[in-house]
C-alpha cells in the first residue's frame, strides 16, 4: 500500500489530464495547482480573486507547463445556475474532466455553539458544504466521460472528531466526509470515478495563521511539502482507492 505521506509523483503522472481545482489561489490550492501542472495536467483554476488567478496562471505559463484556464467565481454567492454555466464552459473547451479537487474553505470566527452567529453559520455552510455539493453534482456528467476520474475533498481533523469552538467549519467538514463516502459508494460499481478525502493537517498557510496567530510556523509543514498526497489521489497511482479518508 502506498505511503501517501512520502509519495513522490513520477514526472508526467498527470499528463493529458483535465483537473478542476477550487480555492486555487490559496496556500495549498496554489501549490497543488502548480504541481499538477508540472506533472502534465491542464489545470482549471477556480477562485474569486481575478488578480490572484491571473498571477497563478502566469506562473504556470512561464514555467512551461500546459496552459491553464481560469474561472473567477465566488462560492459564497454562487447558485446552481452559475455552476451550470461553469460546467458548460468546461465542456465546450475540454469535453471532460479527469479530476475535481475541492480546496476552497472558509473558517469564520471560532466561538461556542451557544453564541454562534447565524450569518457566519450560513456563509460557512455555503462555502464549505453546499458549494462542493453543487459543483460536484454539476461535474458528474463530465467526470463520467473520463476513463479514470478522481474527486478529492480537502477536509480537516475536526471534521472526523468534533472539537470545541470549531462550529460550522467543523460540522461542514464532518458532512463532507459523509458525502464523500455516500458518493463513493454510489459510483463505485458503475463509473470510472473514485472519490476520497484528504486531511493535510496543520500547514503554514494564511488559513492556519489566522487560527493560531501566536504559533511558531516552524512547527508546521509547508504547503509544498503536502502536495504529493493530493497528486497521488488525482493520478493513476491511486486507481482503485475510493471511499477513503487520507491524512498527511
Amino acid at each position: 500500500m502506498t505511503n501517501i505521506k512520502q509519495y513522490q509523483p513520477a514526472q508526467d503522472i498527470l499528463k493529458d489530464r483535465i483537473i478542476l481545482i477550487t480555492g486555487a489561489t490559496g496556500g495549498i490550492g496554489s501549490e497543488v495547482s502548480k504541481t499538477c501542472a508540472a506533472s502534465g495536467a491542464t489545470v482549471i483554476l477556480l477562485d474569486k480573486s481575478i488578480p490572484k488567478l491571473e498571477k497563478l496562471y502566469d506562473e504556470i505559463e512561464q514555467a512551461g507547463h500546459p496552459q491553464a484556464a481560469i474561472i473567477p467565481a465566488d462560492l459564497a454567492g454562487a447558485t446552481p445556475a452559475d455552476y451550470n454555466i461553469i460546467i458548460d464552459t468546461i465542456e465546450k473547451e475540454f469535453g471532460r474532466l479527469d479530476g475535481l479537487l475541492h480546496c476552497a474553505a472558509f473558517l469564520g470566527n471560532r466561538s461556542p455553539i451557544e453564541q454562534y452567529n447565524l450569518e457566519e453559520w450560513n456563509k460557512s455552510m455555503q462555502i464549505n458544504l453546499t458549494a462542493p455539493f453543487l459543483l460536484t453534482r454539476a461535474c458528474m456528467p463530465l467526470l463520467k466521460k473520463s476513463e479514470d476520474a478522481s474527486v478529492v475533498f480537502t477536509t480537516a481533523s475536526m471534521g472526523r472528531h468534533g472539537k470545541a469552538y470549531w462550529g460550522a467549519y467543523g460540522i461542514a467538514n464532518a458532512a463532507i466526509e459523509n458525502m464523500m463516502q455516500i458518493l463513493a459508494d454510489e459510483v463505485e460499481n458503475n463509473t470510472n470515478i473514485r472519490v476520497n478525502s484528504i486531511d493535510p493537517g496543520e500547514v503554514h498557510t494564511p488559513f492556519w495563521v489566522k487560527v493560531f496567530p501566536g504559533v511558531d510556523p516552524a512547527n508546521w509543514a509547508k504547503a509544498v511539502d503536502v502536495v504529493g498526497g493530493f497528486v497521488y489521489l488525482l493520478g493513476a497511482d491511486s486507481k482503485g482507492e475510493t471511499g477513503k479518508q487520507f491524512s498527511l
